[in-house]
């Protein structure tokens, strides 16, 4: 017996080791964590129970049958983070490069299989130097499978992705997939062909870095939600979003103990409203001012900066916020905002999460480019998130909500359930100035005429009244108290019911 219990303690000490002490050295050589340490830091301490530690391919081509590592490449099983159950995948760059094969593929499906039957959030650590060419199609086929676990996953259980090294080709599908993608700055990127194959079929020369790398897809591209300096903060970030998000859809978001009055009033946001219409104020103030502890966890920070989403907690209870943030465009909607809250919002109503969303918005941004690049389309994904979200939807106005923009940000119209308004509040077609100008074409030339009707049309729109008079806001309130009203409102909330025709799916415009 002590023969097979040695043993299986060496077989187990070869499997930990990966590709051998050289090439773990050579992986912190790159500012790079193993897998296994990966995996130790994103999950409570000894929490980690591992699955097929002895599977090995079963490839004999190229003389591949002489590289029968353990393994295969990429470390699965389950844990818990703070507590709560989570599956993991890990690939190992030190084993044949973290590249793909059949049996790999088979221990990510399988763990992903048990995600879904146990109702749990799959996070996916990837490390890989793509599909493992020696087994051709086999390693195709395997990345298909993968794919067609993260649809069938998808709005079932939270998927996050993070990216710690190369993801290229067909690899980069599976966590585009995914609710959330994490990046390491300098470390890893993602694209579908690389600097080599660019330069020969486009002849454009450019780095890895530029193509695909942390800032590129946090930036420009949107692909990935944030990027982190290394290996260790990226593994803290996802532990803080696991936090906030529900373990799957049939299961409500996780309740935490707070520290902070509900009905605590926020004298200073009395004025965070300027007395120009014009000047702008961050958004951000507001947001931290009504969050429990001042938490926001920003989601898509670096990209269209227009627009805010992200997490808070009122009374210990998740709820995603997006905001229009005035400090950027003046807070207009515009194609890369619309894609960006769109996809936001279906998150939240997939995983039951209320909505509180924060309006100070002028319009769609005008421009040839715009339109060009579809607005109308990219637009009208915001329009379609919000008006399908079943969730609980609270808004609050705080100055200008112009035009169809102020329909698009959750306006009673959408089956907003509570709508507020502070008494800075401007809801109208437009904006006096252009108003007017319409309006009152013929007196175009004389300059106090115009400014007259400037006045009075301000006096009649430029406040939340009217729309209060007609019902599409529940109650215009004072400033100071928001953290207090809508905490109120989504507790009054939480039992909500909505009923909606049967269909297979919707078509939102893509």
């Amino acid at each position: 017996m002590k023969d097979i219990l040695t043993e299986l303690e060496e077989r187990r000490g070869g499997a930990r080791l990966g590709g051998g002490q050289k090439r773990i050295d050579a992986q912190h050589g790159r500012g790079k964590l193993t897998a296994r340490e990966r995996i130790e830091l994103l999950l409570d301490e000894g929490s980690f129970e591992e699955f097929d530690m002895f599977v090995a391919h079963r490839c004999t081509d190229f003389g591949m049958e002489k590289q029968r590592p353990y393994g295969d490449g990429v470390v699965t099983g389950w844990g818990t983070i703070n507590g709560r159950q989570v599956y993991v995948f890990s690939q190992d760059f030190t084993v044949l490069g973290g590249s793909v094969s059949a049996t790999h593929a088979q221990k990510i499906c399988k763990i992903m299989d048990m995600a879904m039957q146990n109702g749990a959030p799959v996070i996916g650590i990837n490390d890989s130097g793509g599909a493992r060419i020696q087994e051709g199609v086999d390693s195709l086929a395997g990345y298909g499978e993968v794919f067609q676990r993260n649809i069938e996953a998808s709005g079932v259980v939270p998927q996050i992705s993070v990216i710690m090294g190369p993801c290229a080709g067909g690899a980069v599908y599976s966590p585009a997939m995914t609710d959330f993608i994490f990046m390491v700055k300098d470390t890893s990127y993602m694209f579908v062909t690389g600097p080599d194959v660019v330069k020969t079929v486009t002849n454009e020369v450019v780095t890895a870095e530029e193509l695909g790398g942390a800032a590129t897809h946090t930036r420009k591209s949107s692909v990935a939600d944030a990027a982190f300096e290394n290996d260790v903060e990226a593994l803290a970030e996802v532990r803080r979003l696991v936090d906030f998000l529900p373990l799957n859809n049939r299961s409500k978001p996780p309740v935490r103990p707070f520290f902070d009055d509900p009905g605590r009033l926020e004298q200073s946001l009395d004025t965070l409203v300027p007395e120009n219409p014009n000047s702008p104020y961050d958004m951000k103030e507001l947001i931290s001012k009504m969050a429990d502890e001042g938490d926001f966890y920003e989601i898509q920070g670096e990209f269209a900066k227009n627009i805010l989403t992200g997490f808070i907690r009122l009374e210990g209870r998740t709820v995603g916020v997006v905001a229009n943030q005035p400090m950027v465009l003046a807070g207009c909607l515009d194609i890369d905002s619309s894609r960006k809250a769109a996809r936001f919002v279906r998150f939240c109503d997939c995983f039951d999460i209320p909505l509180l969303t924060l309006v100070d918005v002028p319009g769609f941004l005008p421009g040839t480019s715009q339109e060009y690049n579809g607005v109308i389309k990219h637009g009208a994904k915001l329009l379609f998130a919000y008006g399908e979200a079943t969730v609980p939807k609270v808004t609050v106005i705080t100055r200008k909500a112009y035009g169809g923009a102020y329909d698009v940000m959750s306006s009673k119209h959408l089956r907003g359930d509570l709508n507020y308004a502070w008494p800075t509040a401007e809801i109208a077609v437009m904006g006096a100035k252009g108003a007017t100008e319409i309006i009152h074409r013929a007196d175009l030339k004389d300059a106090e005429k115009i400014a007259s009707h400037a006045a009075d049309y301000e006096a009649r729109f430029a406040n939340p009244f009217v729309a209060a008079e007609r019902g599409f806001i529940d109650e215009v309130i004072m400033p100071h108290s928001t953290r207090k009203r809508v905490a109120r409102a989504f507790a009054s909330l939480r039992n909500k019911r909505t009923e909606r025709p049967w269909k297979k799916h919707d078509n939102i415009p893509l």
